[in-house]
């Protein structure tokens, strides 16, 4: 067919595809589970007040959200497919952990938003979510993990570090108000930096061009100390955020991770209350995650120091290259299509199930693999990668055989 049946904007993954997709929450659960997190699942299905009533998900996300109404007969609510991962895990730690508890909570699920054409509307992701008072520590934290599970992967990433509270000080001292401060982010990070010349004439005192310093990337602790120097006394009101960054850029460069600064890096920008990071394989945004101190109370409890981190499993598949996929080495062919050959063919199925090992049963017509064991009435018939044949009369030997040949 020229024509998928498939609707647009989603995706089948074939066997290759799961292969990968396996390999990578494998790296994943096994990297969190051994930095001490926990693994959390939450509804494909939440109330759409719960983006909407504290404006916890941003004007851009809400536009994009498949919202329906979960009628009953008598009464009805919106409801809508999970858009984000992390506003429903801080749902669920507030309803479900005492105030102020420190809980580190991992997940592998898909989230679902509208797109236009052929753009991908299901997106699968990796994600961690530390709530408590872990920071700056568990900034730190988050980003050596997504750094492991790179490493685990084969992958040479590149990581970069910002705080929109840099760009937020800024605009708020030029006098721009909430809404012109979200749009006019929007634009810079669109690639109209004569935004920020704009923004520039509203400030008086800066002691370099504001495009230059913000729109440039520099290196760690000694590049956050120059644009402090040159924005304190125009801006007083970064000097917090330079801080939290230089902690956390400082202490990643003594544990020898290097990374870049990055001034202008995330939308959404409201979003975060603190540092952020974003990961590229071959420029490739493969990551992103960062504090976000003010969401724990939008859903229902007072304000928690939080931090989050997403790896997208759609990006790192199509990065990760081929060779994930392992078929079964081990190929069973019953002799004819009769009731002795098929019964001797499960018999070894079974042992061979029993001894933990991997086997296909061959369907009609299907080639030979390396290793090829044809079953009969009489026995078993081993043939090892084109060597002669040989004769096994039971299904316990021939694990014994397979064993011996290092299969």
């Amino acid at each position: 067919m020229s024509d998928s049946m498939r609707p647009p904007g989603m995706r089948d993954w074939l066997p290759d595809d799961m292969a990968r997709f396996r390999r990578i929450e494998q790296a994943f659960r096994d990297v969190c589970l051994g930095w001490g997190y926990e693994e959390v699942r939450t509804p494909t299905i939440e109330h759409l007040h719960l983006f909407t009533s504290a404006g916890t998900l941003s004007p851009q996300m809400l536009g994009r959200v498949y919202s329906f109404l979960d009628w009953d007969g008598w009464t009805g609510e919106r409801v809508v497919l999970r858009p984000d991962s992390t506003i429903p895990v801080a749902r669920l730690y507030a309803e479900n952990e005492d105030p102020g508890a420190v809980k580190k909570l991992f997940y592998v699920q898909n989230v679902l938003r509208f797109a236009q054409g052929d753009e991908s509307r299901e997106d699968w992701q990796c994600g961690v979510e530390l709530i408590g008072d872990m920071q700056p520590v568990g900034d730190i934290e988050l980003v050596l993990i997504a750094a492991e599970v790179l490493q685990r992967l084969g992958l040479d990433a590149r990581i970069k570090l910002s705080d929109p509270g840099i760009l937020r000080a800024v605009l708020s001292r030029a006098g721009y108000s909430l809404p012109e401060q979200l749009a006019l982010y929007d634009r810079v990070l669109d690639g109209e930096l004569s935004v920020l010349d704009e923004v520039a004439g509203r400030i008086s005192g800066t002691g370099a061009p504001v495009r230059s310093l913000l729109s440039m990337e520099g290196d760690g602790v000694a590049y956050l100390d120059n644009l402090l120097s040159a924005l304190r006394a125009a801006v007083p009101e970064i000097e917090r955020s330079v801080a939290d960054l230089r902690v956390v850029s400082g202490i990643l460069s003594e544990v020898g991770r290097e990374h870049a600064i990055a001034p202008l890096l995330v939308r959404n920008f409201e979003y975060y209350t603190g540092p952020v990071f974003e990961f590229y394989v071959d420029g490739v945004r493969v990551g992103s995650g960062g504090r976000y101190d003010s969401l724990i109370g939008l859903v229902g409890r007072g304000d928690v120091p939080a931090s989050g981190l997403a790896l997208e499993m759609d990006v790192l598949a199509s990065v990760i290259g081929d060779g994930a996929r392992q078929g079964a080495a081990v190929v069973i062919r019953p002799e004819a299509a009769e009731r002795a050959a098929m019964a001797a063919a499960f018999s070894l199925a079974g042992e061979l199930r029993s001894a933990g090992r991997a086997f296909r049963i061959a369907g009609a017509g299907e080639p030979a693999g390396g290793c090829e064991i044809v079953a009969s009435g009489e026995g078993f018939t081993l043939r090892l990668n084109g060597s002669a044949p040989r004769q096994i009369a039971r299904a316990a030997d021939v694990v014994s055989a397979l064993s011996e040949a290092g299969l």
